[in-house]
C-alpha cells in the first residue's frame, strides 16, 4: 500500500519541479535613450519642464500638429467614400509617382524615362529596411555600407539586420561643432571601391549640420572616383529649409551627374503622418525594362516582410500631393513650422551668445539646420539640466529645436546659462 501511495503522489511531485520556461535565457534588452527620456520628464511635475528629446514637431503651445491640409485631404477622402480593400504590393501607384516626382523633380530624366523603381513603405524606417535588404541581396560589388559619425540611431541595427556590415566616416568636428570635410572626404578616398555609403539628404539627424551646395559637389564628385553607392535617406524634405526644392539639392544634383541611387522618404516630419507611417524607398534604373526586373524583386522583398503597406496615409499624401491648392497649402504649412525652427534657434543664439554672454561659441545654433541641433553641452551638464532644471535631453547634448517656444526658451537659455558656469 504504502509503494502505491508513493507511486500515485510522484506525478505531483514531478509537476512541482516544472521544467523552466522556454525563455528563461532571454536577457533584457536595453532601453531605449529616447523613450527613457519621455519617461522622465511624463513623471516630473515640475511646471517648467521641457522635453527636449522627442523627435516631433510641436507647436508654439508645445502642442502636436495637424496641418490643415491634411485635415482637408482627410475630408476629402471621407467624402469620396473609399474601401478599405488592400494596396498592391508596392502600395498605392498615385502616392508612388507623387513622392518621386517630389524626391526628383519634375524633370528628373530618369522619372521622364520610367526608370525610377519604387515602392511605399512604412515610413523612411520601413524605406531603409527594404534598401538594405534589396543592397544585400542585389548589390553586387559590396556587403558594406558606411554611414556618418554620429548617425540616426537606428540606421545601425537596421542596416545590419538587412545583412550589412556597417562601417563609419567621419562627419561631425566637435571643436568646431560643424562638418568635418576633410575628414568626411579622406574616410571615403579609404574606403574600398565600390562600398555603400549613406548620406543624409538634408536636416543631419543628430546633428543639424548639413555640407553646403558646393561641398555637396565636391562628395559627388569623390563619390563617381571611388565608384561608391550613394544610399540617400531624406527624412526632412521642406522640413529643413522650408523648400523642397533646395532641401531635395543632394538627391538631384547626384542624379544629374549620373550616379543611380538609392532613396529612402518620409512623410512623417514635412507633413505631420508620425503614426501614419507614410514613406518610399526608389532606386533610379538604367532604363524601363531594367526597372521592371528590380520592381519584381522589391516585390519578393515586400511580400513576406509585411505583404503591403497601410492604406489611409498613403491617400492623404496622395490626396496633398495630388490637387494644386491643397499642394500649395501644404508647401506653406511646411514651411511655417521650418520657420518657426528657424526662429528659435536665432532667438536661442541671440539669449546665449548676447544677452548672458554664456561662455563658448553659439553660432552653431543657428547654421545648423532642421528639427535637432548638437548643442555642444557634455554629459554632466545634461545629467544637470534635468535633475536641477527638469529640462530633459539625449546624453550627447542633442535637443529638438521643436520642443522650444516662445514661453520656455529664456528658461532654457538661462539653464543651459548656468549649467556651463557651474552653477546650475
Amino acid at each position: 500500500m504504502l509503494v502505491i501511495n508513493a507511486a500515485r503522489r510522484a506525478p505531483a511531485v514531478l509537476r512541482s519541479a516544472a521544467p523552466l520556461s522556454t525563455w528563461s535565457a532571454v536577457p533584457a534588452g536595453p532601453p531605449d535613450p529616447i523613450l527613457g527620456i519621455t519617461e522622465a520628464f511624463k513623471a516630473d511635475k515640475d511646471p517648467r519642464r521641457i522635453n527636449l528629446g522627442v523627435g516631433a514637431y510641436r507647436d508654439e503651445n508645445g502642442k502636436p500638429y495637424v496641418l490643415n491640409a491634411v485635415k482637408k485631404a482627410e475630408e476629402k477622402i471621407t467624402a469620396a467614400k473609399l474601401d478599405k480593400e488592400y494596396l498592391p504590393i508596392t502600395g498605392l501607384a498615385g502616392f508612388t509617382n507623387n513622392a518621386a516626382k517630389l524626391a526628383y523633380g519634375a524633370n528628373s530624366l530618369p522619372r521622364n524615362q520610367n526608370a525610377i523603381a519604387v515602392t511605399q513603405s512604412i515610413s523612411g524606417t520601413g524605406a531603409l529596411r527594404i534598401g538594405g535588404a534589396f543592397l544585400a541581396r542585389h548589390y553586387p560589388h559590396s556587403k558594406t555600407i558606411y554611414v556618418p559619425s554620429p548617425t540616426w540611431g537606428n540606421h545601425i541595427p537596421l542596416f545590419k539586420d538587412s545583412g550589412l556590415e556597417v562601417k563609419f566616416y567621419r562627419y561631425f568636428d566637435k571643436k568646431t561643432v560643424g562638418l568635418d570635410l576633410e575628414g568626411l572626404k579622406e574616410d571615403l578616398k579609404n574606403a574600398p571601391e565600390g562600398a555603400i555609403v549613406l548620406l543624409h539628404a538634408c536636416a543631419h539627424n543628430p546633428t543639424g549640420v548639413d555640407p553646403t551646395q558646393s561641398q555637396w559637389k565636391e562628395i559627388s564628385d569623390l563619390v563617381a572616383e571611388k565608384k561608391l553607392f550613394p544610399f540617400f535617406d531624406m527624412a526632412y524634405q521642406g522640413f529643413a529649409s522650408g523648400s523642397t526644392d533646395y532641401d531635395a539639392f543632394a538627391v538631384r544634383y547626384f542624379v544629374s551627374q549620373g550616379h543611380q541611387i538609392a532613396l529612402s522618404q518620409s512623410f512623417a516630419k514635412n507633413m505631420g503622418l508620425y503614426g501614419e507611417r507614410v514613406g518610399a524607398f526608389s532606386l533610379t534604373t538604367a532604363d524601363e525594362e531594367e526597372k521592371k526586373r528590380v520592381d519584381s524583386q522589391l516585390k519578393i522583398i515586400v511580400r513576406p516582410m509585411y505583404s503591403n503597406p497601410p492604406l489611409h496615409g498613403a491617400h492623404i499624401a496622395n490626396t496633398i500631393l495630388s490637387d494644386p491648392e491643397l499642394y500649395k497649402e501644404w508647401e506653406g504649412e511646411v514651411k511655417g513650422m521650418a520657420d518657426r525652427i528657424i526662429n528659435m534657434r536665432e532667438r536661442l543664439y541671440q539669449l546665449l551668445s548676447n544677452q548672458l554672454q554664456t561662455p563658448g561659441e553659439w553660432s552653431h545654433v543657428k547654421s545648423q539646420i532642421g528639427m535637432f541641433s548638437f548643442t555642444g553641452l557634455n554629459t554632466e551638464q545634461c545629467k544637470a539640466l534635468a535633475q536641477k532644471a527638469h529640462i530633459y535631453m539625449t546624453m550627447d547634448g542633442r535637443i529638438s529645436m521643436a520642443g522650444l517656444n516662445g514661453s520656455n526658451i529664456e528658461y532654457f537659455a538661462q539653464s543651459v546659462d548656468a549649467a556651463v558656469r557651474g552653477n546650475l
